[in-house]
Protein backbone atom coordinates (compact mmCIF):
# COMPACT_ATOMS: atom_id res chain seq x y z
CA UNK A 1 0.00 0.00 0.00
CA UNK A 2 1.08 3.42 -1.13
CA UNK A 3 0.06 6.50 0.90
CA UNK A 4 0.76 10.25 0.84
CA UNK A 5 0.54 13.14 2.21
CA UNK A 6 -0.47 17.06 1.52
CA UNK A 7 0.51 19.63 3.42
CA UNK A 8 3.12 18.37 5.72
CA UNK A 9 1.93 20.94 9.09
CA UNK A 10 2.12 20.09 12.45
CA UNK A 11 -0.47 17.50 12.86
CA UNK A 12 0.11 15.40 9.46
CA UNK A 13 3.52 15.64 10.79
CA UNK A 14 2.80 14.26 14.07
CA UNK A 15 0.73 11.58 12.29
CA UNK A 16 3.34 10.78 9.88
CA UNK A 17 6.07 10.10 12.88
CA UNK A 18 3.63 7.81 14.82
CA UNK A 19 2.86 5.95 11.43
CA UNK A 20 6.80 5.96 10.33
CA UNK A 21 7.70 4.92 13.97
CA UNK A 22 5.97 1.49 13.51
CA UNK A 23 7.61 0.58 9.92
CA UNK A 24 11.41 -0.09 9.39
CA UNK A 25 10.95 1.06 6.08
CA UNK A 26 8.78 4.30 6.03
CA UNK A 27 8.95 5.10 2.04
CA UNK A 28 5.97 3.78 0.98
CA UNK A 29 4.75 7.09 2.78
CA UNK A 30 4.95 10.29 0.11
CA UNK A 31 4.96 13.68 1.60
CA UNK A 32 4.53 16.46 -0.04
CA UNK A 33 4.79 20.49 0.92
CA UNK A 34 4.64 23.62 -0.62
CA UNK A 35 8.02 24.54 1.10
CA UNK A 36 9.90 21.55 -0.44
CA UNK A 37 12.63 21.85 2.53
CA UNK A 38 9.73 21.15 5.34
CA UNK A 39 9.26 17.62 3.63
CA UNK A 40 12.63 16.71 2.96
CA UNK A 41 13.74 17.34 6.81
CA UNK A 42 10.94 15.22 7.17
CA UNK A 43 12.27 12.71 4.90
CA UNK A 44 15.35 12.57 6.96
CA UNK A 45 14.13 12.56 10.00
CA UNK A 46 11.59 9.84 9.20
CA UNK A 47 12.79 7.82 5.98
CA UNK A 48 9.45 8.90 4.12
CA UNK A 49 9.74 9.56 0.62
CA UNK A 50 9.72 13.38 -0.49
CA UNK A 51 8.47 14.91 -3.74
CA UNK A 52 7.95 18.57 -4.70
CA UNK A 53 4.52 17.14 -7.28
CA UNK A 54 1.74 17.28 -5.65
CA UNK A 55 0.48 15.42 -8.57
CA UNK A 56 3.08 12.83 -7.44
CA UNK A 57 1.36 12.36 -4.44
CA UNK A 58 -1.73 11.91 -5.67
CA UNK A 59 -0.27 8.68 -6.91
CA UNK A 60 -1.35 6.68 -3.66
CA UNK A 61 -3.98 4.53 -2.40
CA UNK A 62 -4.56 6.46 1.14
CA UNK A 63 -4.29 10.40 0.15
CA UNK A 64 -4.00 12.39 3.05
CA UNK A 65 -4.72 16.16 3.29
CA UNK A 66 -2.71 17.93 6.15
CA UNK A 67 -3.56 21.33 4.94
CA UNK A 68 -5.54 24.39 6.72
CA UNK A 69 -9.53 24.80 6.06
CA UNK A 70 -8.80 28.17 4.08
CA UNK A 71 -6.35 25.69 1.58
CA UNK A 72 -8.87 23.16 0.71
CA UNK A 73 -10.15 24.64 -2.32
CA UNK A 74 -6.48 25.70 -3.93
CA UNK A 75 -5.91 22.16 -3.30
CA UNK A 76 -8.94 20.76 -4.70
CA UNK A 77 -8.03 22.64 -8.21
CA UNK A 78 -4.59 20.85 -8.17
CA UNK A 79 -5.60 17.43 -7.56
CA UNK A 80 -9.05 16.59 -8.49
CA UNK A 81 -8.59 15.53 -12.06
CA UNK A 82 -5.74 13.02 -10.50
CA UNK A 83 -8.79 11.77 -8.55
CA UNK A 84 -9.87 8.37 -9.26
CA UNK A 85 -12.29 6.24 -7.98
CA UNK A 86 -10.31 3.88 -6.18
CA UNK A 87 -8.83 6.37 -4.20
CA UNK A 88 -9.51 7.16 -0.68
CA UNK A 89 -9.22 10.68 0.47
CA UNK A 90 -8.56 11.71 4.15
CA UNK A 91 -9.25 14.83 5.79
CA UNK A 92 -8.04 16.46 8.90
CA UNK A 93 -9.33 19.84 8.43
CA UNK A 94 -11.40 21.32 11.07
CA UNK A 95 -15.06 22.49 10.35
CA UNK A 96 -15.69 21.03 6.56
CA UNK A 97 -17.96 17.95 6.27
CA UNK A 98 -18.02 14.97 4.24
CA UNK A 99 -20.56 16.37 1.98
CA UNK A 100 -19.10 19.79 1.94
CA UNK A 101 -15.65 18.17 0.78
CA UNK A 102 -17.79 15.67 -1.50
CA UNK A 103 -18.85 18.86 -3.30
CA UNK A 104 -15.30 20.17 -3.03
CA UNK A 105 -13.21 17.50 -4.61
CA UNK A 106 -15.99 15.88 -6.78
CA UNK A 107 -14.59 12.51 -5.04
CA UNK A 108 -17.16 10.05 -3.28
CA UNK A 109 -14.69 8.06 -1.25
CA UNK A 110 -13.95 10.65 1.71
CA UNK A 111 -12.89 10.12 5.60
CA UNK A 112 -12.23 12.70 7.76
CA UNK A 113 -10.50 12.50 11.19
CA UNK A 114 -9.69 14.25 14.07
CA UNK A 115 -6.72 13.60 15.90
CA UNK A 116 -4.57 15.35 18.04
CA UNK A 117 -0.63 16.38 17.96
CA UNK A 118 -0.25 13.43 20.82
CA UNK A 119 0.05 11.25 17.30
CA UNK A 120 3.73 11.76 17.49
CA UNK A 121 4.15 9.96 20.74
CA UNK A 122 1.60 6.87 20.04
CA UNK A 123 -1.52 8.85 22.10
CA UNK A 124 -3.52 10.40 20.11
CA UNK A 125 -7.11 10.17 20.26
CA UNK A 126 -8.64 10.37 16.74
CA UNK A 127 -12.36 10.48 15.72
CA UNK A 128 -13.03 9.69 12.20
CA UNK A 129 -16.81 9.11 9.94
CA UNK A 130 -16.70 7.92 6.09
CA UNK A 131 -18.73 8.65 3.12
CA UNK A 132 -21.21 5.84 1.80
CA UNK A 133 -18.34 5.21 -0.71
CA UNK A 134 -15.97 4.15 1.13
CA UNK A 135 -15.03 0.32 1.44
CA UNK A 136 -14.94 -2.14 4.70
CA UNK A 137 -11.29 -2.58 3.16
CA UNK A 138 -10.28 0.84 3.08
CA UNK A 139 -11.59 1.54 6.68
CA UNK A 140 -9.72 -0.98 7.79
CA UNK A 141 -6.49 -0.10 6.18
CA UNK A 142 -6.86 3.63 7.16
CA UNK A 143 -7.74 2.49 11.09
CA UNK A 144 -4.82 0.36 10.91
CA UNK A 145 -2.47 2.74 10.24
CA UNK A 146 -3.74 5.40 12.58
CA UNK A 147 -3.94 3.15 14.98
CA UNK A 148 -0.10 3.80 15.53
CA UNK A 149 -0.64 7.21 16.35
CA UNK A 150 -3.16 6.15 19.29
CA UNK A 151 -6.65 5.05 19.88
CA UNK A 152 -9.47 5.07 16.62
CA UNK A 153 -13.01 6.17 17.55
CA UNK A 154 -16.10 6.19 14.93
CA UNK A 155 -18.05 8.84 15.84
CA UNK A 156 -21.12 10.60 13.91
CA UNK A 157 -20.18 13.91 12.38
CA UNK A 158 -22.82 15.90 13.93
CA UNK A 159 -20.35 15.06 16.96
CA UNK A 160 -17.31 16.10 15.03
CA UNK A 161 -17.65 19.96 17.09
CA UNK A 162 -17.68 18.56 20.13
CA UNK A 163 -15.11 15.76 19.67
CA UNK A 164 -12.27 18.86 18.38
CA UNK A 165 -13.15 20.13 21.76
CA UNK A 166 -12.54 18.10 24.35
CA UNK A 167 -9.79 15.86 21.96
CA UNK A 168 -8.55 17.78 19.49
CA UNK A 169 -8.01 21.23 21.17
CA UNK A 170 -7.64 19.64 24.32
CA UNK A 171 -3.77 18.73 24.32
CA UNK A 172 -3.33 22.32 24.51
CA UNK A 173 -5.18 23.12 27.96
CA UNK A 174 -3.45 19.65 29.60
CA UNK A 175 0.12 21.22 28.65
CA UNK A 176 -1.20 24.48 30.05
CA UNK A 177 -2.16 23.04 33.26
CA UNK A 178 1.01 20.72 33.80
CA UNK A 179 3.26 23.93 33.11
CA UNK A 180 1.01 26.08 35.81
CA UNK A 181 1.61 23.36 38.36
CA UNK A 182 4.91 22.74 38.04
CA UNK A 183 5.61 26.64 37.61
CA UNK A 184 3.35 26.79 41.25
CA UNK A 185 5.99 24.23 42.30
CA UNK A 186 8.72 26.39 41.26
CA UNK A 187 7.59 29.39 43.11
CA UNK A 188 7.49 27.05 46.13
CA UNK A 189 11.49 26.42 45.40
CA UNK A 190 11.33 23.03 43.52
CA UNK A 191 13.61 23.38 39.82
CA UNK A 192 11.59 23.20 37.03
CA UNK A 193 12.67 19.91 35.12
CA UNK A 194 11.84 17.93 38.56
CA UNK A 195 8.16 19.67 38.57
CA UNK A 196 7.71 19.44 34.94
CA UNK A 197 8.22 15.49 35.36
CA UNK A 198 6.60 15.12 38.67
CA UNK A 199 3.24 17.24 37.30
CA UNK A 200 2.88 15.48 34.18
CA UNK A 201 3.60 11.55 35.36
CA UNK A 202 0.85 12.72 38.14
CA UNK A 203 -1.41 13.62 35.17
CA UNK A 204 -0.31 10.72 33.10
CA UNK A 205 -1.21 8.32 36.24
CA UNK A 206 -4.79 10.33 37.13
CA UNK A 207 -5.40 9.92 33.15
CA UNK A 208 -5.06 6.31 33.70
CA UNK A 209 -6.65 5.69 36.48
CA UNK A 210 -10.04 6.74 34.99
CA UNK A 211 -9.65 4.88 32.18
CA UNK A 212 -8.94 1.59 33.95
CA UNK A 213 -10.73 2.11 37.42
CA UNK A 214 -13.99 2.90 36.85
CA UNK A 215 -14.80 5.30 38.88
CA UNK A 216 -16.56 8.58 38.07
CA UNK A 217 -13.53 11.34 37.99
CA UNK A 218 -16.00 12.85 41.27
CA UNK A 219 -15.73 9.78 42.88
CA UNK A 220 -11.80 10.27 42.85
CA UNK A 221 -11.67 13.42 43.74
CA UNK A 222 -13.48 12.56 46.85
CA UNK A 223 -11.06 9.56 47.90
CA UNK A 224 -8.15 11.87 47.32
CA UNK A 225 -9.68 14.57 49.58
CA UNK A 226 -9.30 13.81 53.34
CA UNK A 227 -11.38 15.65 55.73
CA UNK A 228 -9.79 18.56 56.90
CA UNK A 229 -6.86 17.80 54.54
CA UNK A 230 -4.20 19.24 52.43
CA UNK A 231 -5.88 18.38 48.91
CA UNK A 232 -9.37 19.86 50.12
CA UNK A 233 -7.99 22.97 50.45
CA UNK A 234 -6.65 23.02 46.81
CA UNK A 235 -9.75 21.82 45.19
CA UNK A 236 -12.12 24.55 47.05
CA UNK A 237 -8.83 27.25 46.25
CA UNK A 238 -9.71 25.68 42.36
CA UNK A 239 -13.32 25.68 42.27
CA UNK A 240 -13.59 29.74 44.30
CA UNK A 241 -11.24 30.82 41.23
CA UNK A 242 -13.55 29.75 38.67
CA UNK A 243 -11.49 26.48 37.16
CA UNK A 244 -14.34 24.32 36.08
CA UNK A 245 -15.93 27.54 34.45
CA UNK A 246 -12.85 28.32 32.78
CA UNK A 247 -12.31 24.96 30.89
CA UNK A 248 -16.27 25.05 29.96
CA UNK A 249 -15.51 28.21 28.46
CA UNK A 250 -12.67 26.99 26.98
CA UNK A 251 -14.42 24.01 25.48
CA UNK A 252 -17.50 26.37 24.16
CA UNK A 253 -14.87 28.81 22.36
CA UNK A 254 -13.51 26.07 20.33
CA UNK A 255 -17.21 24.74 19.72
CA UNK A 256 -18.30 27.39 18.22
CA UNK A 257 -15.03 28.65 15.89
CA UNK A 258 -15.66 25.22 14.35
CA UNK A 259 -18.89 25.89 13.46
CA UNK A 260 -17.86 29.14 11.95
CA UNK A 261 -14.97 27.33 9.65
CA UNK A 262 -18.34 25.86 7.78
Amino acid sequence: MHISFIGIGNMASAIIRGIANQHNDASFITGYNRTNKKAQDLATETGITATDSIVEATKADIIFLGVKPYQLEEIAESIRPYLTADKLLVSMAAGKDLATLQQLFNHEAIMRIMPNVNAAVGHSTTSYAVTESVTPAQIDAAVSLLTATGSMIALEEKQFANFSAIAGASPAFHYMYIDAIARAAVKEGMPKAVALQIAADAVLGSAKMILESQHHPIDLVDQVCSPGGTTIEGVMALKANGFEHAVHEAVHAVVQKDHQLK
